[in-house]
């Protein structure tokens, strides 16, 4: 191995490890943001995708859009569910499908979770700088994680989002 291909190794196995620890810095200020809510990070991010919904979605349909769950979300839906922020309907035309919508306690908590994701949002950016190098990593990373269930995901919530805002 050449010289300059071991920097390039050594450099990708650090943006391997910053990503990493950034994730996890970021998770846990995350966590601690939103903990007032009663609500995790993961069980946020279900709040946010219904609440971004056009109407009511199946478990499968959440399990779709989601980055912190790469299998089933029944878990995170039982427990919202029991906490009194999702209702579920069934299905008029399939009635093995239950639809997942907000409840009033749901529309509120989905509200003070992207008020707080905004500040946090807010806070993190105060520290990055307006740089083009910023798009470079974003795309880099898109790329990296397009054909992944979270890559996936995450592209199908950027589509709902455009669909959204051309309303």
């Amino acid at each position: 191995m050449h010289l300059w291909q071991t920097v390039l190794v050594n450099k990708v196995e650090e943006l391997r490890y910053l990503v990493l620890a950034a994730q996890r810095e970021g998770s846990r200020a995350l966590t601690d943001a939103l903990r007032p809510l009663g609500v995790t990070p993961a069980q946020a991010e279900v709040l946010t995708v219904v609440r971004a919904a056009t109407g009511p979605l199946s478990v499968r349909e959440i399990g779709e859009l989601l980055v912190c769950e790469t299998g089933s979300p029944s878990r995170l839906v039982t427990n919202l569910i029991t906490a009194g922020l999702l209702h579920g309907t069934r299905d008029v035309t399939d009635g093995r499908i239950t639809r997942l919508s907000l409840t009033a306690a749901g529309r509120r908590t989905a509200r003070q979770v992207l008020a707080t994701e905004r500040e946090f949002e807010r806070h993190l950016s105060s520290d990055i700088p307006d740089d083009p190098a910023l798009d470079v990593v974003v795309d880099f990373l898109r790329r990296f994680v397009a054909d992944s269930p979270s890559g996936r995901a995450l592209a199908r919530r950027r589509v709902q989002e455009g669909d959204a805002r051309g309303s």
